[in-house]
């Protein structure tokens, strides 16, 4: 009978999520591209095999939207007869990696030093913030760029500097919500009952700063891959042979007169996936704030 329940709850819960996301055509169009992003990166790789390397310097520079060769060449080709297609996917699961790794890093580090930060306060609290202030003194981009032009520009060393820049912005929105959190009756309670403060901390507490954090990923995730992106170009980024969407803009540059699609095409993904980010996110923002939810619902009511 449990089991019945506990299904029925998932199942009710579930649907509201997916009326929340009719509700909002633009969120659906936007989850439904992010998705098939994700898809290409996860397994786009297996499907191309090997035509991401495949050189045929007689289709070079091939112009897009011609149904005279392999569907693969259907975006055209670079100057050197490599697949857009295939090299897009590519640039795909690289970039979103990247991005991927370095929100998650910053937002599990960021996060629980904001915790900490907010719950003890004192001399560790104020120490933890001036280490943000510190970091948020120097412009993101400029940091990023001294630090991998002084050691090696491989993907560690990239995901590292993405997340030590955009750390600050999980600690102080974390700080910001224990501090309100941690005045309570519950917290009160469990402090009353002995608990621990590593248990309130992150039994009690820590839950209810989640969905926040959450949503600043979501918008941070764009942010992370635009940097990555402006990195690559700057030629302080990802290294051939291996390619993002900023470093085919960076390579394609020089042939915007012969070969405008060479940077055309990854920026426009770089364009749609920011702009999809921020579609989810703001309605990420509306559906975890029990204030502003009956937005969703109430166009959902009147819709039935």
């Amino acid at each position: 009978m449990e089991l019945i329940v506990q299904k029925n709850y998932f199942f009710n819960k579930l649907k509201k999520i997916l009326s929340m996301f009719l509700n909002d055509k633009l969120a659906l169009i936007s989850i439904i591209f992010l998705s098939f992003m994700v898809f290409l990166a996860l397994f786009g790789p297996f499907l191309i095999n090997d035509s991401f390397t495949k050189m045929n310097l007689r289709l070079r520079n091939l112009e897009p939207f011609s149904f005279d060769h392999h569907f693969m060449y259907f975006f055209g080709a670079d100057a050197l007869g490599r697949s857009m297609i295939a090299r897009l996917i590519i640039a795909t699961q690289n970039t979103m990696f990247i991005a991927a790794s370095a929100v998650v890093l910053s937002m599990t580090l960021g996060g629980m030093l904001g915790l900490v930060s907010g719950y003890f306060g004192g001399k560790t609290g104020n120490l933890i913030m001036r280490i943000a202030d510190i970091i948020m003194s120097f412009p993101s981009l400029l940091l990023a760029v001294i630090v991998l032009y002084m050691f090696d520009p491989g993907l560690l060393n990239l995901v590292l500097v993405l997340a030590f820049t955009r750390m600050p912005i999980y600690m102080r929105t974390a700080r910001a919500e224990v501090l309100e959190i941690r005045e309570r009756l519950f917290v009160s309670a469990a402090i009353s009952m002995g608990a621990s403060n590593t248990r309130i901390i992150f039994k009690h507490i820590a839950p209810l700063t989640i969905p926040t954090l959450i949503t600043i990923a979501t918008l941070d995730f764009a942010f992370v891959m635009l940097g990555e992106s402006a990195l690559s170009f700057l030629g302080v980024g990802i290294q051939p042979p291996e390619v993002t969407w900023g470093l085919m803009v960076a390579q394609g540059r020089n042939y915007l007169q012969l070969a405008w699609w060479l940077a055309f095409f990854p920026g426009l993904i770089i364009m749609l996936v920011a702009l999809s980010l921020n579609l989810l996110s703001s309605w990420l923002r509306i559906v975890l704030d029990p204030r502003q939810r009956w937005r969703l619902q109430n166009i959902g009511d009147q819709n039935e």
